[in-house]
């Protein structure tokens, strides 16, 4: 065990709880709120599009969570990029993220899956070796 001035921020949370899950980096916490956000967006607008084509009521629905969701879209494939390439998630993972936006929710899903196999934590830092998670 590596002595406790050298331990990284998840390695203490780690050794402090046996099992524990690592803590989220910056990145991994923005890409779980961009991803949360943009769920929420996708199900307000759901619910305009039930008010205005169902119910015939309202459009105030569409109008507003249809600018929302489109700037929560925009946002969330901007920081997915972002966290798939500082966190070296490669192909797969990242196109999972990337079409999570697509369905309704999905985002929370995907954000669920990757925070507990530990994907939106800091990545492994290896002195001298670019290392990438299996």
């Amino acid at each position: 065990m590596p002595a406790p001035d050298t331990l990284t921020p998840a390695d203490r949370t780690a050794t402090a709880r046996p099992g524990a899950k690592p803590q989220l980096s910056g990145l991994g916490r923005l890409y779980a709120v961009v991803a949360w956000i943009e769920a929420f967006t996708w199900a307000g607008l759901i619910v305009g599009m039930v008010l205005k084509y169902v119910t015939e009521t309202t459009e105030a629905g569409v109008w507003l969570f249809g600018r929302l969701h489109g700037g929560a879209f925009v946002a969330y494939v901007v920081v997915a990029l972002i966290v798939a390439l500082k966190h070296r998630w490669g192909l797969w993972r990242t196109f999972v993220a990337l079409a999570a936006a697509v369905p309704p929710l999905t985002t929370v899903v995907v954000e669920w899956w990757l925070r507990r196999t530990g994907h939106l934590s800091e990545p492994a830092q290896i002195p001298g070796s670019p290392e990438r998670r299996p």
